[in-house]
């Protein structure tokens, strides 16, 4: 997938400002829109003249399209960072739920396909909903927490300049809390025309990379190591789980990728998630005489072959 440079396609620099923006994508439209213009590529090039004013027109897709940075080229293969927009709050639903357009490959990675979210008529009488992604830490999931966050809604200043502001909020993280999962805070959103309500603010909990565990719904996956002669013979070993280390026992004659299961040791629910041991045998290293000696007299006692199923 390729980088999308918006500001290199309207003809502008990263500051440009908000009327700067429209006067560009005017421009642009009256040379490449298909009916007028005799460009030979004006339907490919117009096309990505709106996709770029589709961003660069709304201040929450242009943050959140700015804290990429300008370390990137046209062309150049693209992969967006892991959680890049956490922490940014944006009007209307999560980009996931907008309805679809005829952008490219880029932008439905970003903002989830379309032009923005529309919300039904019987919403419009209250102000409108806001959405954030936020981080939270594993073990919040597993004994709930009150927890600080910070949010940065974006919008454009009376210069016509993108900034953002931040404000802070103390959110009550429940015990059980799933990957992508929706917190709402009541009239936490727009305010509404007039006297009418305020919109909600919805927070899309997302976990924190872990040290030691991988999260699959109310799952988690930790690897646990293995001496050769542990998995050969069987063994009690100790594992960590986020409760507390455990014993558990290694079956004789596992092999790296073998599954273990504990019941119940993953995310707290209804029912509540497990926790899979998957088997890693660490070989060690021949970094002595002595320890050269002993791979020598195992290879010369057991004879064993580990491509025997290869048939070589």
């Amino acid at each position: 997938m390729e980088f999308k440079d918006y500001y290199k396609i309207l003809g502008l620099e990263r500051t440009a400002s908000d009327g700067e923006i429209k006067r560009a994508y005017r421009k642009l439209a009256r040379k490449y829109h298909p009916d007028v213009s005799k460009e030979p590529d004006a339907a490919e090039r117009m096309k990505e003249v709106n996709e770029a004013h589709e961003v660069l027109k709304d201040p929450q897709k242009r943050a959140a399209y700015e804290r990429l940075g300008s370390g990137f080229q046209a062309d150049q293969e693209f992969h967006p960072p892991p959680d890049w927009d956490a922490g940014f709050e944006f009007r209307g639903a999560s980009f996931g739920e907008a309805f679809g357009a005829d952008f490219s490959d880029f932008f439905t990675t970003l903002f989830g396909g379309g032009a923005g979210a529309r919300r039904s008529d019987a919403f419009r009488a209250r102000g409108e909903d806001h959405h954030a992604e936020v981080l939270i830490d594993l073990e919040d999931a597993f004994c709930g927490a009150s927890r600080t966050v910070t949010l940065r809604p974006p919008e454009v200043d009376k210069q016509g300049q993108l900034v953002t502001r931040e404000r802070t909020l103390q959110v009550q993280i429940p015990k059980g809390v799933r990957e992508g999962q929706l917190i709402r805070l009541a009239g936490q959103g727009s305010p509404g025309p007039e006297a009418s309500p305020a919109g909600d603010l919805y927070l899309e909990i997302h976990f924190k990379p872990h040290l030691l565990y991988r999260v699959d719904g109310r799952d988690l996956y930790l690897t646990l190591p293995l001496a050769p002669w542990e998995a050969a013979l069987g063994a009690a070993v100790k594992a960590p789980t986020p409760s507390g280390a455990v014993e558990v026992k290694v079956p004789p004659g596992s092999q790296s990728g073998r599954r273990l299961r504990l019941k119940g040791r993953g995310i707290p629910g209804a029912p509540p998630g497990d926790l899979y041991l998957v088997l890693e045998v660490v070989v060690p290293a021949a970094d002595s005489e002595r320890a050269k000696q002993l791979y020598q007299t195992l290879a010369r006692e057991l004879a064993f072959n580990p491509r025997r199923t290869l048939g070589v």
